[in-house]
């Protein structure tokens, strides 16, 4: 029976329904919470431009609800874990189990396999969705909850340097050049980094070379003086496919876009850190689920006899909790070249495997 990972048919379907029972219950309750005050905070801002309404808020909800369910589920997980496995302690059933010959990891067993089918699920869920509604969700903050531009390849939040000199806007629309930027600020600097002028325009294109900024007004540093013009050149060295380059959001593309986009910027010799870093998360992120079964498992195991079945399930909490601070930091290091993008994404998920395994052989097999 010992090597038979999972010896009960029936106790696997019972153990597994539970768990999936009650993960939902824990997202559902974290979503509506957090989207409830999401809301408080934003309604006024979704509600300022003229013309919106319920429908423009119940948009926002669709679009902030799947960044929500993808940044809790694997806190679902863990809550879920400590809450199932508190209950079968409490109720002696893991007594039981063990009387009937079971080990640890074949009570675990049929967590893991549920974890693992969550994590697949959470995969193909933040591919098909999360991303598109991060996309459209940062175009639409970028335009102040107004009306988003209908041109294909629209992106929020564009920073882009020429030399020393920096053009931002808020969105970008459109491919090659016929990319079309809007709210556009140019910032014209000196040596050392020091601004000198000043330029703002509602939108600007591509006027080869250059950026044609329509109706700018510009505003010198040293004078202090404001200027309107009726239109203005800059940052010519700025090509279409440097800002295609430039513009890319890692978390708005797919995993296979975001594939593609890595070896473009490698073929012009660009850093990829940071999206080579989110590019493997994309994978340890998800199993991120399975690692949740393993660190709570000590609030139905370990030190089973001393009664003190909060203090283990705070140490379960707090092992989950302590793998999401690393992993989080972990990335950060490896977006910023302090990790190798590997090491960023994969080393905490092997560090807490390892040490969920070692708790739990040492406290109970």
């Amino acid at each position: 029976m010992q090597l038979d990972f999972f010896p009960s048919r029936t106790l696997t379907l019972y153990l597994a329904k539970m768990f999936i029972i009650r993960i939902l219950a824990v997202l559902v309750m974290l979503v509506l919470v957090l989207m409830a005050l999401d809301l408080l905070g934003n309604t006024g801002d979704i509600l300022a431009p003229e013309g919106n309404g319920q429908a423009e808020i119940l948009k926002y909800a669709s679009l902030r609800i799947p960044q929500l369910i993808a940044r809790f589920l694997p806190y679902s997980v863990l809550l879920a874990t400590l809450i199932a496995l508190v209950t079968l302690n409490q109720n002696s059933e893991v007594v039981a189990m063990k009387a009937a010959g079971l080990s640890a990891h074949q009570i675990l067993a049929p967590l893991l396999l549920t974890a693992a089918l969550i994590a697949a699920v959470s995969f193909a869920f933040n591919e098909r969705i999360v991303t598109r509604a991060n996309a459209t969700l940062k175009v639409w903050e970028a335009v102040d909850y107004g009306p988003i531009p209908e041109e294909s390849g629209t992106r929020a939040n564009i920073y882009l340097t020429d030399g020393t000199n920096i053009l931002t806007a808020s969105s970008l629309a459109g491919r090659d050049e016929d990319i079309r930027l809007r709210n556009v600020t140019w910032y014209a600097r000196m040596p050392g980094g020091i601004i000198s002028e000043q330029v703002r325009a509602e939108t600007a294109s591509y006027a080869g070379p250059g950026w044609r900024l329509s109706n700018p007004v510009s505003f010198n540093v040293a004078s202090a003086k404001t200027e309107s013009l009726e239109s203005l050149v800059v940052g010519e060295l700025l090509t279409p496919e440097q800002i295609d380059l430039q513009s890319v959001d890692p978390d708005a593309l797919s995993f296979f876009e975001l594939s593609e986009t890595i070896d473009a910027f490698e073929a012009v010799g660009r850093r990829t850190s940071e999206m080579r870093a989110k590019w493997w998360h994309r994978l340890a992120g998800p199993l991120s689920a399975l690692l949740m079964p393993l660190l709570g498992s000590i609030a139905a195991f370990g030190l089973a006899r001393s009664g003190q079945l909060f203090v283990r399930a705070i140490i379960g909490m707090a092992l989950g909790f302590a793998y999401f601070v690393v992993d989080n930091a972990a990335l950060a290091m490896g977006s910023f070249g302090g990790y190798p993008p590997f090491l960023a994404a994969w080393a905490p998920f092997l560090l807490f495997l390892l040490v969920g395994e070692t708790v739990l052989i040492r406290t109970e097999e």
